[in-house]
C-alpha cells in the first residue's frame, strides 16, 4: 500500500492533522527546517500545508514530482506560484470563508473605533487624562461606505453593516455581485460617493499600491481608510502626506506595507521607515499587527475549511 504523506510546514488547529489521519494521509510536522533542507524531500509528498512561511516557487514545485495539493490556510495564494501549480495539476486549496466573520467583525471594529476615538481616550483615562470635548466622536450613520473588492471579506463587512442606516457601495472587478448588503458601483463612482474606503482586495500586480496618490486626489471629499487586506496595496508615503493634508482624515490599518512576507514579523528590515515613523505617532491612525482573520473561531474554521475541500476532491 503506497503511503500518503503531507508536509505541515506551520502550526494550525489540531483537527487538520487528526481529521487526515483518519482520511488516511501520514503527517509530518516540520516548523523550523529551511527551504533548502525541505527541498530535499519534498518528492515525497502528496499534499502540503501552508499558512506563509515562505513562497512555493516554481524551483520548489519543480521537485514536488508526487505532490496533489496545497492547503493554504488563509485567504490568499499570493505566497504560491499557481500558474504553474495548475500547470502540474496541483490543486490550490485556500479558506477565505473559514476568516470572513473575524475579518468583517474586526474592519468594522477598526472602524468604530478609530470614528470614537476609542484608544486615545483610553489611555488618557489610564493617565488620569479626563477630556470630554475634545473627544467628541463620529457617527456612521448617513455616511457612505465604499468597499474595494466584494469577495468573501468585502460581503462580510457589508453584512456587518446592516443596522447602521449608512449607505454601502462597493467595487470589484468582478460584475454582478450585487447583493442586499451593498450596491455595485464603478471605482468612478464609489470616488466620488465614499466617506469611507475598506480594502478587501487579494494581492496582485493590479493592485499593488492601489491607494497612492492619484486615486487619493481623485476622492470627491476627505474619506477615512481601513485596510485589513495587504499592506502593499497602499502607498504608505502618499498615505502619510494625505493624513498631513487630511485628505485622509484617519486610517485603521490592520496590515503594513512594510510587512515580511511571512505576515509573521514587522519589517523586512531592522530600520523603522520614516512613513511607519509617522504612523505610529499619528494620533489619526490606527494599528493592529495582522489580525484580523485571527480569532479563536477562525482558527479552527480555517482548518476545517481545507479539510472539507480536500476531502471533496481526494476522497
Amino acid at each position: 500500500m503506497t503511503t500518503k504523506k503531507v508536509l505541515h510546514l506551520d502550526s494550525n488547529h489540531s483537527l487538520m492533522i487528526e481529521q487526515l489521519a483518519q482520511m488516511g494521509y501520514v503527517n509530518i510536522e516540520d516548523y523550523t527546517s529551511s527551504k533548502e533542507t525541505i527541498e530535499e524531500t519534498i518528492h515525497e509528498y502528496e499534499g502540503i500545508i501552508i499558512r506563509s512561511r515562505f513562497k512555493i516557487d516554481a524551483a520548489f514545485l519543480e521537485k514536488a514530482t508526487q505532490l496533489k495539493f496545497i492547503g493554504r490556510v488563509g485567504a490568499g495564494l499570493e505566497n504560491i506560484d499557481c500558474e504553474f501549480a495548475k500547470a502540474k495539476g496541483i490543486a490550490l486549496i485556500a479558506a477565505p470563508e473559514g476568516n470572513q466573520t473575524a475579518v468583517g467583525e474586526h474592519a468594522l471594529g477598526m472602524l468604530l473605533t478609530l470614528f470614537n476615538k476609542l484608544n486615545l481616550v483610553d489611555q488618557e483615562v489610564r493617565q488620569g487624562i479626563w477630556i470630554r470635548e475634545g473627544n467628541r466622536g463620529i457617527e456612521l450613520e448617513g455616511k457612505t461606505v465604499g468597499i474595494i473588492g466584494y469577495g468573501h471579506m468585502g460581503n462580510a463587512f457589508a453584512k456587518r453593516l446592516q443596522g447602521f442606516d449608512c449607505e454601502v457601495i462597493f467595487h470589484d472587478i468582478k460584475d454582478n455581485l450585487e447583493n442586499q448588503y451593498a450596491k455595485q458601483v464603478s471605482i468612478a463612482e464609489l470616488q466620488r460617493k465614499a466617506d469611507i474606503v475598506s480594502l478587501h482586495i487579494p494581492q496582485t500586480p493590479d493592485t499593488h499600491y492601489m491607494i497612492n496618490q492619484s486615486f487619493i486626489e481623485q476622492m470627491a471629499k476627505p474619506f477615512w481608510l481601513i485596510n485589513t487586506a495587504r499592506g502593499k496595496a497602499v502607498h504608505t508615503a502618499d498615505l502619510v502626506d494625505a493624513l498631513i493634508s487630511e485628505k485622509v482624515r484617519g486610517a485603521a490599518l490592520d496590515v503594513l506595507e512594510y510587512e515580511k512576507s511571512s505576515f509573521e514579523h514587522m519589517f523586512a528590515d531592522e530600520t523603522l521607515p520614516q512613513p511607519m515613523q509617522y504612523l505610529i505617532q499619528s494620533d489619526k491612525v490606527l494599528l493592529s499587527p495582522h489580525i484580523a482573520g485571527w480569532t479563536i473561531e477562525s482558527k479552527e474554521k480555517l482548518a476545517q475549511t481545507i479539510i472539507d475541500k480536500i476531502r471533496r476532491q481526494f476522497s
